[in-house]
């Protein structure tokens, strides 16, 4: 199956648990891109002692999947894209969505 995740929140819990679908889909031989949108593009801020969102993206990069982030939200918020959350555009989003079997969002 090819899973679309895309994440909008900044909620530690939801974003952590969102990876961790992801991770779970990949090791059941899934595919898996995850899209960052809106206020989920600043996901790499939201560690915590309980939710280590940064951990989950790490994994799921090491397992295969893919993340991509708005560049047009990373640029509202002066931010440029990173290792972990590449810029990209509609277009990747658009691609995300029109190839998915399954799209969630978080």
């Amino acid at each position: 199956m090819k899973l679309g995740i895309i994440i909008y929140s900044t909620d530690a819990e939801t974003v952590w648990n969102a990876f961790r679908l992801g991770v779970f889909a990949l090791k059941a031989g899934d595919r898996v891109q995850v899209f960052l949108l809106a206020k989920g593009v600043e996901c790499e801020t939201l560690d915590t002692d309980q939710f280590p969102v940064t951990a989950q993206m790490k994994e799921l990069l090491a397992q295969g999947g893919q993340i991509l982030a708005c560049g047009s939200c990373l640029t509202i918020r002066h931010s440029a894209g990173t290792e972990l959350c590449p810029l990209s555009t509609m277009k990747d989003l658009h691609e995300i969505v029109r190839d998915a079997d399954q799209v969630v969002s978080f």
